[in-house]
């Protein structure tokens, strides 16, 4: 045991007397290994994010808001909506929807020019079927059409055709164009690109690609767009109505100049419950197209909260076994 403890302290002591040890430890300590990389500074991110805030912050000064109006807004709103629906003016239900179905018919009309003169334009704009010397003339079409709302569309036409619904339908149909040009060739780039390369490599002409390689895969896609821009195109009509294109917008500014509030209550009844029915009927539509099958949203909706309900039922009956 002697001689052991005896070894022990003279390695001890050759250890203490070994030079550039402590030099060695000491260097391990300071540099104990490579540092640990600096996160890359996203100069561009940044300056974007604070032009921003910096354009949202001026433009909420630069409103002239009236603190006291916000106040008092829930109070006036409660007053307004008592004049207007305690009770509406249920005598006034055929006026109102004679009104909306013009609105509706001007929407319908104006989508239906506007699909007429987009689809093909959209194929002439779409990337793979056209050369780009083709391709953007199109599309800066498409651009400047969806840069003006309908209302300055129609306040510019206001000299030629007058205050009337055909102002109104061809304003709708202006703005459809821009719109469902864009939705239509950009369905039309996203096929699968294998039938249009069967097509080619058959010899179909340029046409019958169209028609036999993109037209299919692209069909329920385009469907859905044109419904969803007919929705769009009955509230714009009610809009289109303010400032004289008839329908059930101008019998509402009308009502509301002269403050036939109980009036105004009908007229909004009427306006929601009909787009409502339009909805629902657009959407039956586009899941028929689809999914193939004939089904109204509201019933989906609920069929697939009763899915989801059912299944967290049986995980938690699982989890409880």
């Amino acid at each position: 045991m002697t001689a052991q403890t005896g070894a022990a302290a003279q390695l001890a002591s050759d250890a203490r007397q070994t030079p550039g040890t402590d030099a060695g430890a000491n260097a391990v300590r300071q540099h104990p290994g490579p540092a640990r990389p600096r996160k890359p500074v996203r100069w561009l991110r940044a300056i974007v994010w604070t032009v921003s805030t910096i354009v949202v912050v001026a433009a909420f000064w630069s409103v002239d808001i009236s603190w006291q109006a916000l106040l008092d807004l829930p109070q006036k709103l409660a007053r307004y909506l008592g004049l207007m629906f305690l009770p509406p003016a249920w005598e006034a239900f055929p006026d109102a929807l004679s009104a909306t179905m013009l609105s509706v018919a001007m929407a319908w009309f104006g989508t239906i020019i506007g699909i007429i003169i987009s689809f093909p334009l959209s194929l002439l704009a779409a990337r793979g079927l056209m050369p780009a010397i083709v391709r953007w003339p199109v599309r800066g079409v498409f651009a400047v059409l969806r840069a003006v709302p309908e209302v300055v569309i129609a306040v510019l036409m206001l000299s030629v055709t007058g205050l009337t619904a055909f102002t109104g339908a061809l304003a709708i149909a202006l703005g459809s164009i821009g719109t469902l040009g864009k939705w239509g060739y950009e369905s039309f780039e996203s096929v699968d690109r294998g039938a249009i390369e069967a097509a080619t490599a058959a010899g179909a002409s340029r046409v019958q690609v169209m028609r036999w390689g993109v037209w299919p895969n692209a069909k329920p896609d385009v469907f859905a767009f044109w419904l969803y821009r007919f929705e769009i195109s009955v509230r714009a009509s009610a809009i289109l109505g303010l400032i004289g294109a008839g329908g059930i917008g101008k019998m509402l500014v009308d009502n509301i100049q002269f403050r036939v509030w109980d009036v105004v209550g009908m007229l909004m009844i009427v306006v929601i419950v009909v787009t409502m029915i339009i909805d629902q009927i657009s959407g039956l539509v586009r899941v028929r197209i689809i999914s193939g099958r004939w089904e109204l949203p509201i019933v989906s909706a609920f069929r697939r909260r009763s899915t989801e309900r059912a299944r967290r039922e049986s995980t938690a009956l699982k989890a409880t076994r």
